[in-house]
């Protein structure tokens, strides 16, 4: 039946074609078999009739069809017109779009460096966030106060890492110079405007302290220096304070600020990270250097004494105040190779 319904549609669509090819075919039919007169009249003016008939039937067919194709080729020469039009106006439209990917790429950009600056907040935060950065690192920047923590804690774990695992450590140290004493009384007074409790040393900031935690870290740095033959380190001594301390290690840059429980940490390959090493060199490029190599001549036991560290701080030029006495260095060392976490509970 759906054969049917689909043949009898046909021929409802085409029926002009039909009746003539029906008429042909009868046409043919009486030409052949039929007698010289048919329905009273000859037979040949019958036949010219249904010819003339057929042919009507054949131009109607050819006029409807060319009525139908006239729509479709004036909408296939709008098409073409459309096509072309779009075609000579695919470069600039290509060139909006490269204008396009290059704004989508730079907000990405952006975007990306926005999220790449973490805010840390929290003791244990940070802590681990300056784990993270210790570890398997081959180098360390910093630059702040007087390096109590760097001390205390970094220096110490980034050398047992690399004696560990065999490779040279590379370390850039910028603190406060403490034959300065007005960048002291500076640095005092602000830790004293942000705090009046003792840190977790258990001590209070001094002018006296502060000098005798940028000794000790001289100190150390001299002292680790000379059991790793494989740590080359750089100290500046910096006549300005800052309220920020830069962390910055192969990975990660961390920025620090008086309360213990804020920070700032940037990944290697940020914008941020990039301008962060460049100040970090540039700032330590004006301090006053320390010259380590001069400690060779005044060489510190594991256990240094008090002659031996005067001696140091002389090789250094950077002799101690006339006014220290022996306890007075003695608490230097103590500092220097047993320094307590300023920032542990």
């Amino acid at each position: 039946m759906e054969r049917v319904g689909k043949f009898v549609a046909w021929v409802g669509k085409n029926a002009d074609g039909v009746i003539a090819l029906l008429l042909a075919v009868f046409i043919a039919f009486l030409g052949l078999t039929a007698s010289d007169q048919i329905l009273g009249q000859p037979k040949g003016e019958l036949i010219s009739g249904v010819t003339l008939l057929v042919l009507g039937l054949l131009t109607a067919a050819i006029l409807r069809d060319r009525w139908r194709q006239e729509p479709m080729e004036e909408t296939i020469r709008e098409n073409f017109r459309t096509t072309s039009g779009a075609l000579a106006s695919l470069p600039a439209r290509l060139d909006r779009l490269s204008e396009l990917e290059a704004v989508v790429e730079s907000a990405r950009r952006v975007l990306d460096d926005l999220q790449i600056v973490q805010a840390l907040n929290g003791a244990d935060e940070i802590s681990q966030a300056h784990a993270q950065a210790r570890r398997s690192t081959d180098r360390w920047m910093f630059k702040g106060g007087t390096g109590t923590y760097v001390r205390a804690v970094t220096l110490p774990d980034l050398v047992v890492a690399a004696r560990r695992e065999r490779r040279a450590l590379l370390v850039r140290l910028e603190i406060i110079d403490p034959t300065h004493a007005g960048v002291c009384e500076a640095y005092v007074r602000f830790r004293r405007s942000v705090s009046e409790a003792p840190d977790g040393t258990g001590e209070f900031w001094t002018v006296d302290r502060t000098r005798k935690e940028s000794y000790a870290t001289i100190l150390a740095a001299c002292w680790h220096r000379q059991r790793f033959s494989l740590l080359d380190i750089d100290l500046g001594l910096s006549a300005t304070m800052t309220t920020f301390r830069w962390d910055l290690s192969a990975d990660y840059v961390i920025i620090t600020v008086e309360d213990p429980n804020r920070a700032l940490m940037s990944r290697r390959g940020s914008f941020y990270y990039d301008h962060c090493a460049t100040e970090l060199l540039s700032s330590l490029d004006q301090a006053r250097r320390v010259p380590i190599e001069a400690a060779r001549s005044a060489p510190l036991s594991d256990e240094p004494t008090v002659d031996e560290a005067r001696k140091l701080f002389e090789a250094l030029g950077l002799g101690l105040p006339k006014s220290y006495g022996d306890r007075d260095v003695v608490e230097i060392i103590r500092k220097a190779i047993r320094a307590k976490n300023p920032y542990s509970i």
